[in-house]
């Protein structure tokens, strides 16, 4: 298959490149496009066989439900039984914007784009180009980030490329995505709403939006459960660079103390050691071979908008181990920790002043 590469702007889009993109995911075919989050993977959300097509291009194991990309309001009413006050509370603040809900499915969504559930997850993406994409295929796009499974996900359409082509009809190159990390999950199916999957979307702005208090699931599944995921990303590992990576958190002086002294003891054994920091730190580690900031920790969002680059751009890099600063969990700050240890396996070493080790705990703060 040749992959045909369109660019554009949100200012100046190419409707020809949309009605062609249109007719080929209307027809069962995959194209690629840029929302505000990260790239996504499109398919006919109401086609089986086009989530069935999403899988295989990513090797994305098929109990992990797909998010369904909608341009308008009155098209949920479609795909769900019902609309609960707190999906249209949510809607009303947050769309078109970074959020998705899950509410229970009708029989026009198929199971094989949901993973086997009877819930499905509903956003309206905020770029312009989305939206377009999204009317010209007929309203419901399935698409998870438009990368191989378990790699980072794509920020730029260079980075779609390097997992998708060949195994795509079109990828829509829009330039550098907004935001850098994928929409918050909000389960709204039972009573208490419930943030699945955090995201730009804040747990303080959805309790505000609400009125109400919006609690974090605290019981996201490891790989090894046999339970079903109900959101993308509770269940497999994701993000992940090819080396090994491990987060080191605590005091800050402390935490960069041991990742200088890790740092010398592989270079003694001949590996070569990258490192993800911030700007205020980056000086202190002219040891490694590889040093990337992500931004500086006094502006969440640069570093969350930079941390998946950064981990694609050691994968050409050729180290064999990567270490990272931890950065705070307030705001948006939660969604880059939940990704960051993904990425690194939930491989966390805390750095204290009584107490030091090593530790898998995914619920670690």
């Amino acid at each position: 298959m040749v992959t045909e590469i369109c660019k554009m702007t949100e200012e100046n889009i190419d409707e020809a490149a949309i009605e062609r993109a249109g007719r080929i995911l209307r027809g069962g075919g995959l194209v690629a496009f840029p929302t505000e989050t990260v790239y996504g993977l499109g398919g006919d959300a109401l086609q089986s066989r086009s989530s069935e097509k999403i899988y295989a291009a990513k090797g994305r194991p098929s109990d992990n439900p797909l998010i369904v990309h909608v341009c308008d309001m009155k098209d949920v009413e479609r795909i769900v039984k019902k609309i609960p006050d707190t999906a249209r509370k949510l809607a009303d603040a947050f769309w078109p914007g970074p959020l998705t809900m899950i509410m229970e499915k009708t029989d026009a969504v198929p199971k094989e784009t949901t993973g086997g559930l009877d819930t499905v997850a509903i956003r309206m993406p905020e770029n312009k180009i989305a939206l377009a994409l999204i009317r010209a295929a007929g309203g419901y796009i399935a698409a998870p980030s438009a990368n191989t499974s378990g790699r980072p996900s794509p920020t730029l359409a260079e980075h779609v490329t390097e997992d998708m082509d060949g195994k795509v009809e079109m990828i829509i190159d829009g330039g550098a995505v907004g935001i850098g990390l994928e929409s918050t999950i909000v389960d709204l199916t039972e009573e208490e709403p419930i943030i699945l999957r955090p995201g730009y979307i804040t747990q303080e702005m959805l309790t505000e939006a609400l009125r109400r208090d919006v609690e974090v699931d605290r019981t996201i599944l490891d790989a090894n459960s046999g339970q079903a995921p109900k959101a993308p990303g509770m269940k497999y590992r994701h993000y992940a660079p090819k080396a090994d990576l491990t987060v080191f958190a605590g005091d800050p002086e402390a935490v960069t103390e041991k990742i200088r002294a890790c740092v010398r003891e592989d270079k003694k054994n001949g590996r070569r050691v990258g490192i993800i920091c911030t700007d205020e730190t980056k000086a202190y580690y002219m040891e490694a071979d590889e040093v990337e900031s992500v931004g500086k920790r006094s502006d969440a969002k640069s570093i969350a908008h930079g941390l998946f680059a950064v981990l694609r751009d050691f994968d050409k890099r050729d180290v064999d181990v990567i270490y990272s600063e931890a950065f705070s969990r307030k705001g948006i700050g939660q969604a880059i920790m939940n990704r960051l240890l993904k990425a690194a396996g939930h491989h966390v070493i805390k750095v204290n002043t009584k107490e030091e080790g090593k530790t898998n705990d995914s619920d670690w703060k």
